[in-house]
């Protein structure tokens, strides 16, 4: 594909990878099941752990996501570079964040087992968790970052090539004014006025 034609679609998958990352982090990423004698859900009903507890850093990244896109809408060929670089890291802090969560599920509820029993500290906490069962929305948040750092990466090889994002606005131009124009005559009214202002003073415009 021309390289003049990317700017849409590098900015629709900027939105959909950070809004894709933002929708994950609202849902629910674990169930989470205490040991017996912990506390809340050790029963049948396991205790959801949201993205918004397991990853609490996605989304402030997705926003800065969704901020990028109005900038490379509006910036210059230069300065697109420097927000393809932006967007890669980006894009690779959100897979990093995720994967961690995915890597390390008893760290990440450590937050919901501390909320329904009281206990901190990573090493207690890790005691209380029985079993956690992931959902398939921390792969989905991988999913998005993984599309933020490919629209960034065609940022970087297409962006220098984009076409203008539109015209500037232009000030109006003033029309130049000819320095020997008569001036417009006065009303009749105007011109009464000032006779009479002459008289209050005591002249006699008529002299």
């Amino acid at each position: 594909m021309n390289s003049s034609r990317m700017k849409s679609p590098a900015i629709i998958a900027t939105v959909v990878g950070a809004g894709l990352t933002l929708l994950s982090w609202s849902q629910n990423w674990f169930d989470l099941r205490l040991a017996d004698g912990a506390g809340a859900g050790t029963g049948a009903d396991p205790i959801p752990v949201a993205g918004s507890i397991a990853s609490p850093a996605l989304a402030a990244l997705a926003l800065a996501g969704l901020a990028l896109v109005a900038a490379l809408a509006l910036a210059g060929p230069g300065l697109r570079m420097v927000l393809g670089v932006l967007e890669v890291l980006l894009g690779a802090c959100i897979v990093f964040a995720a994967s961690t969560s995915i890597g390390d599920p008893v760290a990440a509820v450590s937050p919901a087992v501390t909320d329904a029993t009281g206990v901190s500290g990573a090493g207690p906490t890790a005691e209380l968790v029985a079993s956690i069962t992931a959902s398939a929305w921390p792969a989905a948040a991988i999913a998005g970052g993984a599309i933020v750092v490919l629209a960034g990466i065609v940022v970087l090889a297409t962006g220098t090539k984009w076409p203008a994002s539109s015209r500037r606005y232009r000030g109006v131009r003033l029309a130049e004014t000819d320095d020997h124009t008569e001036p417009a005559p006065r009303a009749a009214s105007d011109r009464a006025i000032d006779d009479w202002d002459e008289l209050s003073r005591g002249d006699d415009p008529t002299g």
